[in-house]
């Protein structure tokens, strides 16, 4: 059922996306367009792609625990006793293994594993964030422009106002005052419209920072996706889908097998060794007289051992190892909490920017009927040059928070769907390769060193570095 659920919340994701990208002007940028510059372009994504990588390594280096080490040991030394010279070389090579460890290597390998997992879905997080600030990035650009025009409109209609009210006084049916007002509000106008292209500004430098380029003509926004039902059921997919849940339960699972680990720490240890080695021996006595001696030999040993004993230590690391489990099942049921509250404040943001627009609606409405009242009765004498310019201004100011309310809409579907956990490239099937973090590991979680893997891993890392 869960499972459907996603099919039918992705599918509108998108139709709306698609939708955004027909019928449009001939270069203009859509939202899909912007959210996958941001993929493309994002450092923080390539950051978090090395610790990934970081983390498959620590897998591989667990496993290797478990094979031989073999090494090769060169020695020389030289002795005086009692007038004798004596010197020695040898060079040998040794082979080392664990045999047997009681289960200490098994329980290493499975942490660094569900640590892969962990920082997999820390990846799908920090993606998740990469896309939302390019959709913040886009729709306040998008609001900026707006802005612009609008204080760009009020501007020329505060001008021909500001004409008519010098006209008007020249000719002597209004006073100074009422010129005076006419201009303070030309300033005021003109003074709103630089803070706007400040605000543009601003706007498509954030936007250049999110995406790599800055803005071109930008689309209108798709339409916004589909929501669930109810707030519970997107709550519901949030707690199965979201990255941070996921990760957070991946870290609970290493800490309950750390408090194994630490258990483990007080098993027996098998280690095996073997050792061939070639020896040279020299020396000399007071006389002259020298001797000389070449010895081959070869040993194999096995070694159990066992701390009875370690002052403390073990057990304190096996106390710290259960304090930590304990601390990281908080945390999932903290972070359970946080996302449940975040798709409850974007379901709320929608509700309420819903409601702010269909109230905006109604009061552009009442404040057009009212202005326009204004002037024509402002024509005949009955109203003030003031009163003409207050009438503006609140039509000015509904209009204005309109663009708000309707950015704010946009923004918070979004930002429900990021918490919800599905905004991620491959649900909103913006069409773009993405990265693979499953291809690393397959190259390394044999812990190659020169095979076939490891020509795999180089071409996987030559991959990387085209990306």
């Amino acid at each position: 059922m869960f499972r459907d659920t996603l099919k039918r919340l992705r599918r509108p994701l998108l139709a709306a996306l698609l939708a955004g990208a027909t019928a449009l002007p001939a270069g203009a940028e859509t939202l899909a367009d912007a959210m996958v510059d941001a993929y493309r372009h994002s450092a923080l994504l390539d950051q978090n792609r090395a610790v990934l990588r970081a983390a498959d390594e620590d897998a591989a280096a667990a496993l290797a625990a478990l094979r031989p080490v073999l090494q090769w040991v060169a020695e020389y030394s030289y002795q005086n006793i009692e007038g004798f010279d004596g010197n020695s070389a040898g060079i040998g090579l040794q082979a080392s293994m664990t045999l047997y460890d009681w289960g200490r290597n098994a329980i290493a390998i499975d942490i660094a594993k569900e640590s892969v997992l962990g920082t997999r879905a820390a990846l799908v997080g920090v993606e998740q964030d990469v896309l939302l600030g390019a959709v913040q990035a886009y729709l306040n650009v998008r609001s900026a422009t707006e802005q612009v025009e609008l204080q760009s409109n009020s501007v020329r209609v505060i001008g021909q106002e500001q004409q008519a009210a010098t006209d008007r006084f020249e000719v002597g049916e209004i006073t100074q005052t009422d010129v005076s007002q006419a201009d303070a509000a030309l300033a005021a106008a003109r003074a709103s419209l630089a803070s706007a292209q400040g605000d543009l500004q601003i706007a498509r430098e954030n936007y250049r920072a999110a995406t790599g380029k800055m803005p071109g003509k930008l689309a209108a926004p798709p339409p916004s996706p589909k929501l669930p039902a109810t707030l519970e059921t997107a709550r519901d997919i949030g707690r199965r889908t979201h990255p941070l849940i996921r990760q957070a339960q991946r870290e609970a699972a290493a800490a309950e097998l750390g408090v194994a680990a630490a258990a483990a720490e007080r098993n027996p240890e098998l280690t095996g060794t073997a050792a061939l080695t070639k020896q040279h021996s020299k020396s000399q006595n007071l006389f002259g007289g020298a001797s000389s001696t070449t010895r081959d030999s070869a040993s194999v040993s096995l070694s159990l051992s066992q701390t009875i004993y370690s002052g403390g230590r073990l057990p304190a690391a096996h106390r710290k190892a259960m304090a930590q489990r304990d601390s990281v099942r908080a945390a999932l049921l903290n972070v359970s909490r946080q996302v449940d509250q975040a798709v409850g404040t974007a379901w709320a943001g929608i509700d309420v920017a819903r409601a702010q627009i269909r109230a905006i609606d109604e009061q552009i409405v009442a404040a057009q009927q009212a202005y326009d009242g204004v002037r024509e009765e402002a024509t005949l004498g009955a109203r003030t040059t003031l009163d003409v310019l207050d009438a503006e201004q609140s039509l000015l100011e509904a209009r204005a928070n309109k663009i708000t309310a309707e950015a704010n809409l946009q923004l918070a579907h979004y930002q429900l769907l990021s918490a919800m956990g599905l905004l991620t490239v491959e649900n909103l099937k913006l069409g773009i390769p993405t990265y693979d973090p499953s291809a690393y590991y397959n190259a390394v979680q044999n812990a190659p060193f020169t095979s076939r893997q490891g020509e795999s891993l180089d071409r996987v890392l030559r991959a990387i570095g085209k990306d």
